[in-house]
Order: structure tokens, then sequence, then C-alpha cells
């Protein structure tokens, strides 16, 4: 059942939600043998599909590695630091960005059907646009798998264009981000590292 405008603006995530999502999370560096089901993995999708995109682009393109043979295939193109990292997650999400996202908008934004076409023309404002958005949309499922009740460990050590060879022959897709995903397992994480100060980081107009 969908909200109305006052009802939602009046709720707040509580305190064990904040610190499930941002105060208390970590990336994670080792992972339990606890499995991650198909499931899990579609449920991590529903809630990261709906946060929002320039026009409603979704660029983001979701490469979901969970068998043996899957991750044999993908760790070869890891850097030496995150072999083992990627060989022991239980799940592993390639993303990528849609070089061809605009095909989608007829669909994804109708009340603009013809940015199809500015898109197919421009290539700088394509890329730019696709790029940007597909970073917002990782941000995003990094969330959405710590709301779901499991680590993720973003990586961006990797050989992007050995994996797009690997996995997206077609060239239409590009990786541009690796995650495992798990539950957490002997010494996941290191201990929280500073953030700057407001005074440093915040200003006021």
């Amino acid at each position: 059942m969908s909200l109305d405008a006052a009802s939602f603006t009046s709720q707040q995530l509580d305190a064990a939600g904040r610190e499930l999502l941002f105060t208390e999370a970590r990336t994670a560096n080792t992972f339990s043998n606890e499995p991650v089901t198909d499931a899990e993995l579609t449920a991590i999708w529903e809630l990261a599909k709906w946060a929002p995109t320039a026009a409603n682009t979704n660029p983001l393109r979701v490469l979901f590695v969970r068998t043996e043979e899957g991750k044999a295939r993908l760790v070869e193109h890891m850097s030496d630091g995150n072999k083992a990292k990627t060989a022991t997650a239980p799940a592993v999400a390639v993303l990528a960005v849609d070089t061809k996202f605009y095909e989608h908008i007829p669909v994804l934004f109708p009340i603009r059907p013809e940015m199809k076409d500015h898109f197919a023309s421009n290539e700088a404002a394509s890329t730019s646009t696709s790029q940007f958005n597909a970073a917002l949309q990782a941000g995003y499922l990094i969330l959405a798998i710590r709301a779901q009740g499991l680590v993720a460990g973003p990586m961006a050590g990797f050989d992007a264009a050995g994996i797009d060879g690997e996995f997206f022959a077609d060239g239409r897709f590009k990786t541009s981000l690796v995650v495992n995903i798990g539950h957490p397992g002997e010494n996941p994480w290191f201990d929280r590292l500073p953030r700057l100060a407001n005074e440093d980081a915040l200003s006021w107009a």
C-alpha cells in the first residue's frame, strides 16, 4: 500500500535501521560458509531498483555470480589482493554500465520518450549520464545488501576489460565495480575509520 505524502514524510528510520545501513556497517573482507540464495539476491535488487536516477534512466546492470565455475572465471580477472576474497564469498555482484541504456527510455520515462534519440546521437551525454547514474545505483545496491542482513565488500581492483570479455562479450555492458556478498567471516573488517569533521565537510549559505 502506498503512503500519502504526509504519512511518508512523518516517518524516520529507527536507530537499529540507521546502524544497519550506516553507522555500524563495515566493508567485509572475509565471509562465512553460509550461502546466499537467489531469493536473497533478487530481494536486494527489488530494494535497490526503486532509488532515483536522472530521468529514471537506470543504467546499472548486475551479474550475480554464485557458482564455483562462475567465480573461477571471475577470479582470473581480479587483482591479487582481491582473488581470495572473491573466491570465498558466497556470492559476487559484477556491476556494469549499459552503454545503450537509452533504448529503455520510452518505457522508463514515457513522458519524454524523445530523450532516447538525444542520447543515441550524443555519445558524450550518453557516457556521462550512464556512468554517473550507474555509480549512484552502485551505492544504492550496497545499502540494499545491508538492508537484507548481509555484508558487502565492494572492490575496484580488477581487469575491467578482462571481465567484460569473459561475461559481456557483445561489448554493450562495461564493468564498473565488483561487490562480494555474504555473511561476515573471521575478523571480517577493520575498525571504524575516521570521517571528516563537520567543519571540514559542511558549509552553509
